[in-house]
């Protein structure tokens, strides 16, 4: 055999040529980083000069640069032209961060959220609004409408349904209240871990600090790893996460978002007792949000107190084949034994169809109170 068939010979020409082609893939990669590069900063001024159009037409008017339908409709066209090998939410996730990136540079945004600091609330509107607005936390929800209401923050993200507890009451009855609307959804996988600090031992936990939703939602997990430790309620699992710091004895169930912030371990991860466990919550604003093309209507009716008032409310939208997705009974306020009913439905309030049901309630209800129509969760 000669020298140059040799195994040796062979395999030193292999390595050669991996080692050229992926060099020539890594020459590529970076010049694709410098195309994107690129691109980014003129899509970055285009956003200013959008901006600069904006605030030259508003002629003294309070300058809306945020629009909720718009960035769903973007969004919507991401996903429709992935051809992968990213996938459609991959791809979305993407361009949110890019579109949060360029708003930031024509106005800066403050969200409220019902904290503290690394509560599923906060990873909530990091996901809608993406990573480059402000959030600000608040202690209750009826700060986070206030702060909005007031104008502090532009928006607010509130907790409304999941999918193991159900509806959160307290926001259903700071709408009754609030002049706010809704102007987004955004949907949230939720996964618990529990967490412990770094010198925590398995073996020395004797109490464990939660959300009451949190300690249902894994209720079967603990009965079956920590029967014997106190379960503590606290405000958030941000909180129980925070209490940790002065306590060696202890652990808490809360997101990974809470164990980053906080320094603490997960001792054990995904401990929900429903793997799709997955919490909804609204974004509230001062405006209304134009169609985007597939939305959704939230609106609060209270009905006369007779036999078939419900019924009296419900057929029209069946009528005219508009699907309800949420209907939810709560105590009228100041009444005894009367109730209002929220109700989530496909569509905007401005389709023709829909304001023609709209104007056949106003007749069979005491009150109907809009809370507004928005985008259907996109990510």
């Amino acid at each position: 055999m000669s020298k140059g068939n040799s195994p040796e010979s062979q395999s030193s020409v292999k390595t050669s040529t991996s080692k050229a082609t992926l060099d020539s893939l890594r020459s590529d990669i970076d010049r694709l980083d410098s195309d994107i590069h690129r691109l980014l900063n003129d899509r970055a001024r285009c956003a200013q000069q959008v901006a600069d159009v904006k605030n030259t037409q508003a002629n003294g008017e309070p300058v809306i640069y945020y629009r909720p339908e718009r960035e769903a409709q973007v969004l919507r066209r991401v996903m429709e032209r992935n051809e992968g090998p990213l996938s459609d939410e991959t791809a979305a996730s993407l361009f949110r961060e890019i579109m949060s990136a360029c708003l930031a540079l024509e106005d800066p945004m403050e969200v409220a959220f019902l904290g503290p600091e690394g509560t599923f609330t906060q990873a909530a509107a990091l996901k809608h609004f993406g990573h480059a607005v402000k959030t600000s936390s608040q202690t209750t929800i009826d700060e986070v409408f206030r702060e909005v209401a007031s104008g502090v923050a532009h928006y607010g993200v509130v907790p409304v349904e999941n999918t193991t507890e159900g509806m959160v009451n307290t926001t259903l009855d700071s709408f009754i209240g609030s002049n706010l609307v809704i102007c987004g959804e955004v949907e949230l996988r939720i996964h618990h871990h529990l967490l412990v600090g770094p010198a925590t031992k398995a073996e020395s936990i004797t109490r464990i600090y939660s959300h009451q939703q949190s300690f249902a939602q894994c209720r079967k997990w603990l009965d079956a790893n920590f029967p014997g430790a106190e379960r503590i309620p606290v405000n958030s699992n941000a909180e129980a996460a925070r209490r940790l710091n002065d306590e060696w004895h202890a652990a808490a169930i809360a997101g990974s978002m809470a164990a980053e912030i906080y320094n603490l371990d997960q001792y054990a991860s995904n401990i929900e007792d429903n793997p799709n466990n997955t919490t909804r919550f609204l974004i509230v604003a001062n405006a209304p949000v134009p169609p985007s093309g597939e939305d959704k209507t939230s609106l609060i009716v209270s009905t006369k107190d007779k036999p078939g008032a419900l019924l009296e409310i419900l057929e029209p939208f069946h009528r005219s084949g508009i699907s309800l997705t949420r209907i939810e009974t709560r105590p009228a306020p100041g009444g005894i034994w009367a109730y209002v009913f929220f109700i989530d439905f496909e569509g905007h309030q401005d389709d023709p169809a829909i304001r023609s049901v709209l104007d056949e309630l106003s007749s069979k209800a005491v009150n109907i109170k809009m809370l507004g129509s928005y985008p259907r969760a996109v990510l």
